[in-house]
């Protein structure tokens, strides 16, 4: 292994919408492949035509652009040594027919011509006997109707005679089988426990068991990145390589841990009830016509996704959070990533944007806001919207809720904060919001300091604490008790506009109360 390339892949299949795991899979892959200068490559698993969903293939295209973990080679990513990268094109090739044809004629593999009704009767039969978990196995096969039961002459004249049949590991009855996997070390399986797994199906089409290994061997493939998921079928995998004799083409194995629900039980699904989506962009499944959100619609930055799936089961050894892609590539290695399930966290999750949103300046914000106000039919000036984005970027995790904390910059406010009126107002504040209003038509410098002394001076004349009307004039210019730093807001509002709604909210909250 030493000498060779770090060539790792990602070969999702195109049976619905990349979900966010599938999307750390790949990202694993790709920093790992990065980190050593090796090969990230994209493969489509598409053998099962029977769960093949029309426009998936190009979601894990479009996602993979967006999370910027892009393959430097594969579908959709420009063809390398290796192509094509779809196994129902490399099926054309005659590989997978090579490798299962060495695997029958060493005695390792063999045919089944077992219908659907005699596999449904052989379950039956193993259920009612109480087997815990039915299987075609080195057991039951010896009663089924494979080339390993029926005559030469038997197989051969089946086999002329057209009649369907699939190609099945033969895997031993008792026999210890170890492997190493670089996060979880060795695990060791009884054969008794491995079934004799299709390898190559009735309409020719290999399985992902007999696919994905031929071409890991054809393409190179140093190390095999899956989701724990598949690690029960490791131990067929590896008497595969070794029944092949190649043993030495094997890929180090990394077997994922799960993402599991917010409260820790049990799998992450896409139908999550977290509040947050499963999917890196908008995906509609034509299966049931369901409909599912993306991190991407949602508001969510790239780098803040990537960022936090690299979390999810992985950490740096430090207390270091915030991670660009290129310290995740400087940072990343196997070793750190946890073998038990990673909680997902939908608030941790928000944070991570929040943090990446702050990190942007505020002509980038401006850029992206900009778009949403045009919608509103609001044509501010560029100037003016960065500094509106500077003031309330700190209390936001989204861009999109810029519009929601701070809308009053653009439209003076119609209604004011009852809860703060019932407990703010009377005659006093009154009072004090009509003195300051003639302080503030007399200013010189209409900046933050200068606003800010005028306010406490004038409270201070009057007798009264800013504490006590500090509320009540917010509200009077923004419509609501809370948000950005307050004289900030009123140097970027500008003295006509601040005199304006302070003499609108005098006429319009009095009679209210009156009332």
């Amino acid at each position: 292994m030493e000498n060779r390339r770090v060539r790792l892949r990602f070969a999702p299949s195109p049976t619905g919408g990349l979900h966010m795991g599938g999307v750390r899979t790949a990202l694993f892959s790709y920093l790992y492949a990065k980190k050593h200068g090796g090969d990230f490559i994209l493969r489509i698993e598409d053998t099962d035509q029977t769960r093949f969903v029309a426009g998936a293939e190009e979601y894990i295209i479009n996602s993979l652009k967006w999370c910027g973990i892009e393959p430097n080679e594969g579908v959709g990513f420009g063809d390398g040594p290796y192509a094509p990268y779809r196994q129902s094109e490399r099926k054309e090739l005659g590989i997978y027919k090579k490798y299962s044809d060495q695997l029958i004629a060493s005695g390792h593999a063999y045919y089944a011509f077992d219908t659907t009704e005699e596999l449904d009767a052989m379950r039956k039969r193993l259920e009612a006997a109480k087997v815990v978990a039915p299987q075609y196995n080195s057991v039951s096969r010896q009663s089924m109707r494979n080339s390993l039961t029926l005559s030469e002459d038997e197989v051969n004249k089946l086999m002329a005679s057209g009649t369907p049949y699939v190609i099945r590991l033969k895997v031993p009855r008792n026999e210890e089988i170890r492997f190493h996997d670089i996060i979880r070390g060795w695990v060791i399986v009884n054969s008794s426990q491995v079934d004799d797994k299709v390898l190559i199906k009735s309409d020719g089409m290999p399985t992902y068991h007999m696919a994905h290994i031929v071409d890991d061997i054809e393409m190179q493939i140093s190390h095999c990145v899956r989701a724990e998921e598949w690690l029960p079928s490791a131990p067929a995998h590896i008497l595969i390589y070794r029944y092949l004799g190649l043993e030495d083409k094997m890929p180090l194995l990394a077997h994922l841990p799960l993402i599991l629900k917010t409260d820790g039980n049990g799998k992450l699904s896409k139908r999550d009830k977290s509040g947050l989506p499963m999917f890196p962009l908008n995906w509609s499944d034509p299966r049931d016509d369901a409909h599912y959100t993306g991190y991407r619609e949602n508001g969510f930055f790239p780098e803040a996704f990537i960022n936090m799936l690299a979390m999810l089961g992985w950490n740096p050894g430090t207390t270091q959070e915030i991670f660009s892609k290129e310290e995740l590539i400087e940072a990343f290695s196997f070793e750190r990533v946890n073998k038990s399930g990673a909680k997902f966290d939908p608030e941790k999750t928000k944070w991570f944007n929040q943090q990446y949103l702050r990190m942007k300046s505020d002509a980038e914000l401006a850029e992206l806001f900009t778009p949403m106000l045009h919608e509103k039919g609001i044509h501010a000036d560029p100037k003016f919207v960065e500094n509106v984005c500077k003031l309330v970027k700190e209390k936001a995790h989204f861009v999109h809720e810029f519009w929601e904390g701070g809308s009053y910059f653009f439209i003076a406010p119609t209604t004011y904060d009852a809860e703060v009126i019932k407990k703010r107002w009377n005659d006093k504040t009154a009072e004090f919001i009509k003195a300051v209003t003639e302080a503030y038509k007399n200013t010189s410098t209409f900046t933050a300091a200068e606003t800010e002394a005028q306010f406490k001076a004038t409270a201070e004349r009057m007798g009264l604490g800013a504490g006590q009307v500090m509320q009540m004039f917010r509200v009077c210019l923004s419509g609501v008790g809370g948000g950005p730093m307050l004289f900030e807001m009123v140097e970027l509002l500008g003295r006509d506009e601040v005199v304006q709604r302070l003499e609108t909210a005098l006429a319009t909250i009095k009679p209210v109360v009156q009332s």
